[in-house]
């Protein structure tokens, strides 16, 4: 019983660590943080925080890792899905968003990329390919059937999640918009902005929900 409850308690742990990381990168940069700072957020020594991982460089990269592991694991979905390319890339948009703003490793990600070494960079490097491509495979499938405007899908790409990426640069919770609609504005913006035959005026999503 003991062993089985370890695991759960373990993981809580190494994502309590994930998130706390997170915050100090996002103040100090990688380099001006150190584990000691993070160790004493959680209320532990150094030797604890190593426990669960190796070094500072194992929990930048868990924390890129975790974060990918969500986004293509929303991409995975919303490409099963029997919804229209418009609406799988507002899906895509809002649940991205909402791994930037979360706590755990949107600002890593945005941040400290280029901190990782060779080996552990080129892992992420190969999820992000990944998720990429099926952005371009959600704007290619759109202007196959006529919903997006014919664009390079790969330039688009690389704008829409550029854009997204910024979002754990500026963002604040304490400011006046929440997750959700920081998402939706982003979603509207992009997905509006790709129709081929864009919403009349006063009939956007936007819109609507203002009426309600």
């Amino acid at each position: 019983m003991a062993a089985a409850g370890a695991a759960p308690r373990r993981e809580r742990m190494r994502e309590a660590i994930l998130r706390t990381a997170a915050s100090a990168f996002r103040r100090s940069g990688f380099h001006g943080a150190s584990t000691r700072e993070i160790a004493s957020a959680l209320g532990m020594t150094k030797g604890n925080l190593y426990h669960y991982f190796r070094d500072k460089e194992q929990i930048l990269f868990a924390c890129h890792d975790r974060s990918l592991d969500l986004m293509l694991r929303s991409l995975e979905e919303v490409e099963r899905s029997s919804l229209a390319p418009e609406e799988q890339l507002r899906q895509l948009i809002r649940r991205h968003v909402e791994v930037m703003i979360d706590g755990l490793g949107g600002s890593a990600m945005a941040l400290e990329f280029g901190s990782l070494s060779p080996p552990l960079l080129r892992r992420v490097i190969a999820k992000r390919d990944a998720y990429e491509a099926g952005f371009r495979r959600i704007l290619s499938r759109g202007a196959a059937r006529g919903s997006f405007r014919r664009v390079d899908p790969k330039v688009i790409a690389l704008a829409i999640l550029g854009s997204i990426n910024w979002v754990a640069r500026w963002y604040r919770l304490e400011g006046p918009m929440r997750p959700a609609e920081v998402g939706e504005a982003f979603a509207d913006y992009f997905v509006r902005g790709l129709l081929a035959s864009p919403p009349a005026e006063g009939h956007g999503r936007a819109d609507r929900r203002g009426r309600r």
